[in-house]
C-alpha cells in the first residue's frame, strides 16, 4: 500500500500533511485536499498485471486507495461496473463506437457508493463515530449504506423538496434525515455547522479528501476495460464535479505507474439549462463559477449552484480539450427513454444527459462519427420514475 499524504489541490504552498491526522481541506488556503502516494515506489513494485483474478470492485486498485497496511476497507462490493457497447442506441444516433460506462450497478444504484466507500473507510480509521453530509438524494443513500455498514451514525441533510425515494432509502439505512428550506448548498451550510458544533465527521463533497479517491477508480476501470487505451471521448454529468475530478487525477497517477501513455480523453462537462454554473465559466473562460441564482431542474443530483471544485472541473476540461454544455430537462427525459427502449439500461436524467450532449457534439462536429466515446450512467431510473410521469 503506498498511501503516503494529503496535499492541496491547489496548490498553495502550505503541506504537506499527514494522512493519518483528520483533514478536510487545507488549513492553508481552504480548499480541497488530495491523496498522495508513493508512485516512484509503486512503479517498480506494482504492475497491472497483478490486477489478474483479483475481486471485480474497485478495492482491486487498493494499492492507490487511502488504505494504511493493517486497515480493511468498508466494502459493499462496489466498482467495476459494466462498460456496455451499445448498438441500436449508437446507430440511432449515427455513432459507430458509443459506449455506456453503467454506474448504477453499484450499491444503492448510483456512483456514489465509490466515494462514500473511500470516506467511509478513511472515517472509521480516523475514529469517527458520526458523519454527516449535504445531499439531494444518492450521496445521502450511499452514506447511510456505507454509514451503517461501518457502524457509524449518519446524520443527513437533504432540501426539502428531495424526492421521496431518496428520503425513504436514508430511513432503510437508520440514517437520521433533516430536511433544510433552500437547495444543496443551504443545506451544507446546516451540516457544516452541525459538524463543527458537535464533532461530527464532514463527508461533503471535496471538504473530506477520500470521496474523490474512490471515483477515482472510475478512470481505472476504464483504462482495464479498454485493455488501457483510454477512449477519445468521456461525457461526464457534473454536479459537484468528484467524478471528473477524480477520473482526471486517476489518469496521472496511470501514467506515472507507467500503465498508459499521455493520450488524454477529452473530458466534456454537461449541466441542465437550469443549473449550468460551471458551463457559464467555461463560456466565459473564468477560474471560479459564480453562484448560480434560482436554479431548477428535475435532475436534483444536478441541482448545484455552486462547486467548491469547480476550478478542479474546469481544469480537467481545458487540459483535455474538451468543452462544456447544458441542456434542458426535455432532452434529458427523452434520452431516458430512448436509452431504455433501446437498450434496456435503467438511466436516471444524470446519465441520460450524457447522452444528450452527445448527441449535440455530434450533430455539430466536435465529435467524429468513428472516436470512441464513453457516456457515464451516473445512477438508475427507480428513483426519477415520477418524472417521467410527469413529462409523459
Amino acid at each position: 500500500m503506498y498511501f503516503s499524504h494529503l496535499e492541496c489541490s491547489v496548490p498553495c504552498g502550505a503541506g504537506p500533511f499527514n494522512a493519518r491526522d483528520r483533514h478536510h481541506v487545507c488549513p492553508g488556503c481552504g480548499m480541497p485536499l488530495f491523496a498522495r502516494y508513493d508512485i516512484a515506489r509503486a512503479r517498480t513494485e506494482w504492475s497491472r498485471a497483478s490486477l489478474a483474478g483479483r475481486t471485480p470492485n474497485m478495492w482491486r486498485y487498493r494499492e492507490m486507495l487511502p488504505l494504511f497496511p493493517g486497515e480493511a476497507p468498508i466494502t459493499l462490493g462496489e466498482g467495476f461496473t459494466p462498460l456496455l457497447r451499445t448498438c441500436r442506441l449508437a446507430d440511432a444516433t449515427g455513432f459507430d463506437r458509443l459506449y455506456i460506462k453503467d454506474e448504477a450497478f453499484n450499491p444503492t444504484n448510483s456512483f456514489k457508493a465509490r466515494g462514500q466507500s473511500a470516506a467511509m473507510t478513511r472515517a472509521k480509521a480516523l475514529g469517527a463515530t458520526t458523519v454527516t453530509l449535504p445531499t439531494a438524494g444518492n450521496a445521502g443513500n450511499a452514506a447511510a449504506a456505507y454509514a451503517a455498514a461501518a457502524d457509524i451514525c449518519c446524520e443527513i441533510f437533504m432540501p426539502r423538496d428531495a424526492k421521496q425515494p431518496f428520503l425513504d432509502e436514508c430511513a432503510l439505512y437508520g440514517a437520521s434525515v433533516t430536511l433544510v428550506d433552500g437547495l444543496i448548498t443551504d443545506a451544507g451550510k446546516m451540516a457544516g455547522e452541525k459538524a463543527r458544533e458537535l464533532g461530527w465527521y464532514d463527508l461533503s463533497t471535496l471538504k473530506e479528501p477520500y470521496r474523490a479517491e474512490g471515483k477515482k477508480t472510475m478512470g481505472y476501470e476504464l483504462g482495464e476495460q479498454f485493455a488501457w487505451e483510454l477512449p477519445d471521448w468521456i461525457i461526464y454529468p457534473t454536479g459537484g464535479g468528484t467524478g471528473m475530478v477524480g477520473m482526471w487525477k486517476a489518469f496521472d497517477e496511470m501514467e506515472a505507474l507507467g500503465w498508459i501513455g499521455a493520450k488524454r480523453p477529452r473530458m466534456v462537462t454537461v449541466q441542465p439549462t437550469g443549473c449550468a454554473p460551471i458551463v457559464r465559466a467555461f463560456e466565459q473562460g473564468i477560474e471560479r463559477a459564480p453562484m448560480w441564482e434560482n436554479p431548477d431542474t428535475e435532475a436534483h443530483g444536478l441541482r448545484v449552484p455552486k462547486a467548491i471544485g469547480d476550478f478542479l472541473v474546469l481544469r480537467a476540461i481545458r487540459e483535455s480539450g474538451g468543452t462544456a454544455l447544458a441542456v434542458t430537462d426535455r432532452q434529458m427525459v427523452d434520452d431516458m427513454l430512448l436509452i431504455g427502449r433501446l437498450e434496456g439500461i435503467s438511466a436516471a436524467p444524470e446519465g441520460a444527459a450524457a447522452l444528450s450532449a452527445a448527441r449535440i457534439l455530434l450533430e455539430s462536429g466536435r465529435i467524429r462519427r468513428d472516436e470512441t466515446v464513453v457516456l457515464f450512467n451516473t445512477g438508475g431510473a427507480l428513483k426519477y420514475l415520477e418524472v417521467l410521469r410527469s413529462v409523459r
